[in-house]
């Protein structure tokens, strides 16, 4: 439905245009919940809505949205929960109750279901909020120098155009839980005790919706993981590659433990041991030094609950001041983060110890400046309905050699060398609802996944297979060389001639003289990939957000344009209609 507007060269004051604006927003909103048979059912009475947003990329900010609709009802008030890019700009001028949950994706991005949303807030033509009263809590990572920015950004605009914040914006990074209950139990009585000051205006109150049960919560967490035994550990990679790709299955045995096809696996690390036993020969300390306020000692608390291999901000700041490096002191103090993070690059904990070997810091400020070790995230890469009783994941060990040590992912290393088959390992899941397979089973589906990227969508053909779907399902893969790099490749060629596989196409980049990417392939197949998406097929990416996925996005776009007939602005404006309808989606790290 077309929002209905109020021409500029109509005779009303300012504050005629925004009541006016509001109340057709608010009408139009109504209608269109009229019209949706998804609405909640009226009920007696009608109570005042709050709206919860939620921009978010993995599902932590969306839970976090769920579990604050879930206290508004307890408040008295009607939330209506919707992913930002679910909302129209125009309809916040009817929105007198705004909370704002949200994510921050890569260096300081709007998540995917937050981008559209913030390009319309952003632009000159946003509408002015003057009637609606917000608060907003963004989600990061302190580790990242775009530190909760889509929050930042979205709160700032929010009072730009005229909104009142209720209560400062609560920035929360790794640890969120206990921040964000916080925040929602202080902000919620904030929206109450305002209500009289502006007045309700005609469009402020909905029906009250049907009571929906609680979010279900697995008892199952990062704080509290599922031990569970690793059934298998394989190296699916061949030997002759650059590369060490393993095969990892979990068994769930009675944990209750629930999965979808799309979902994340929180694998919790333990630290290398070599690594914890060199920083406590470093500082002299010894390993059963009681640490203020912890119950381990300290050579466990390195061991299981600080992060040694990626130095802190806090620590970095600390060095710079006791090391008197020069070349430290350069990077950190002119702000050139491309510069800092070359220079950082394979340097852990241990290595900037090394650059002040007088240095001497007791175990209460060590590991005061070390962040708290966090859970390392992978894409599932099976289905339930194939193989209930466990999990899987498809995981590259990251290793390298610096200043003469051996190097290694902190999680990938430790579940290829230190949890053998038989071993046990702490694990929970990360729900990811958007990113999932089609609901319509005749839909066509398209999967861009090199490299590991594959990984969810080996679920999602084995979820379509389990279901019996009908619809077609296109998978572009590759990774560098065919013969040590194919990894699955019996399982592919079985799902290729089985038919589940409509169209499979493979690019391996150095296998010939010029390299060939997944991108080529999809602008070498542009008329059918187009004619896919025309018949209302479902594109999907997974794997590096830095390089690929621009690439693949750079192509979809070109193949829209050269095959649609489109310009370059209306063939955005087709890939803005995919995200839109849920029709391209990303799982991207």
């Amino acid at each position: 439905m077309k929002m209905p507007y109020i021409p500029q060269d109509a005779p009303f004051s300012e504050d005629q245009r925004v009541w006016l604006t509001g109340f057709l927003a608010g009408m139009s909103s109504r209608l269109a919940v009229g019209s949706n048979s998804d609405a909640p059912a009226a009920a007696a009475g009608q109570l005042p809505a709050v709206h919860v947003l939620y921009g978010s990329q993995t599902g932590n900010a969306e839970g976090v949205a769920e579990d604050a609709a879930a206290a508004a009802r307890s408040h008295g008030f009607a939330p209506v929960v919707s992913a930002l890019d679910d909302v129209e700009v125009d309809a916040l001028v009817s929105m007198q109750r705004v909370l704002v949950v949200t994510s921050t994706y890569g260096e300081g991005e709007m998540p995917d279901n937050a981008e559209l949303f913030w390009q319309a807030l952003s632009a000159e033509t946003a509408p002015r909020l003057e009637t609606t009263d917000f608060a907003v809590l963004a989600l990061g990572d302190t580790g990242y120098d775009g530190y909760c920015q889509a929050g930042k950004m979205i709160d700032t605009r929010l009072e730009q155009l005229g909104a009142r914040r209720v209560t400062p914006r609560v920035d929360c990074d790794v640890d969120y839980e206990d921040t964000a209950a916080a925040w929602v139990a202080d902000t919620l009585p904030l929206f109450a005790a305002v209500e009289g000051i502006r007045g309700e205006s005609p469009v402020a109150a909905v029906a009250e919706p049907e009571t929906k049960p609680a979010r279900k919560r697995s008892q199952w967490n990062r704080k509290n993981p599922y031990v569970s035994t690793l059934a298998v550990n394989r190296r699916l990679s061949g030997d002759a590659s650059a590369k060490e790709i393993r095969h990892y299955e979990f068994a769930l045995a009675d944990s209750g433990l629930e999965y979808e096809a799309g979902d994340a696996l929180g694998v919790m690390p333990i630290n290398d041991p070599a690594l914890v036993d060199a920083l406590v020969s470093r500082l002299g300390i010894p390993a059963d030094a009681a640490v203020t306020g912890k119950e381990r000692p300290f050579s466990d608390l390195l061991m299981h609950s600080c992060e040694i291999s990626t130095p802190s901000h806090e620590f970095l700041d600390e060095i710079e001041k006791r090391a008197g490096n020069d070349e430290l002191t350069h990077v950190l103090r002119h702000g050139d983060k491309e510069a800092l993070d070359a220079w950082l690059w394979g340097k852990d904990v241990l290595d900037l110890l090394l650059l002040a070997p007088a240095l001497s810091m007791t175990a209460d400020e060590f590991v005061g400046v070390l962040k708290p070790l966090q859970h390392r995230a992978y894409s599932i890469s099976s289905s339930p309905l194939a193989d209930p009783g466990s999990v899987h994941l498809t995981v590259a060990s990251v290793r390298h050699t610096s200043a003469g040590r051996d190097r290694g992912g902190v999680c990938s290393t430790y579940l290829a060398d230190r949890v053998a088959e038989g071993s046990t390992g702490g694990i929970f899941v990360s729900k990811n609802k958007s990113f999932r397979v089609p609901t319509d089973d005749h839909a066509p589906m398209i999967m861009v996944g090199p490299g590991t990227g594959i990984a969810p969508f080996r679920a999602f053909l084995q979820e379509r297979q389990a279901r019996g779907a009908s619809g077609r399902n296109w998978l572009f893969f590759g990774d560098q060389h065919r013969a040590s790099d194919y990894i699955y490749e019996d399982e592919i060629g079985a799902m290729s001639d089985s038919g589940l596989l409509t169209r499979l196409d493979l690019a391996f980049s150095r296998d010939q003289a010029g390299k060939i990417y997944v991108q080529n392939r999809m602008l070498e197949n542009g008329k059918e990939l187009f004619a896919w998406l025309e018949d209302g097929g479902h594109f999907y990416v997974c794997g590096d957000a830095t390089r690929m996925a621009k690439d693949v996005d750079r192509a979809l776009h070109q193949v829209i344009a050269t095959h649609g007939g489109l310009s370059a602005e209306d063939a955005s404006e087709y890939v803005n209609k995919l995200k839109k309808d849920k029709r391209y989606l990303r799982d991207v790290y």
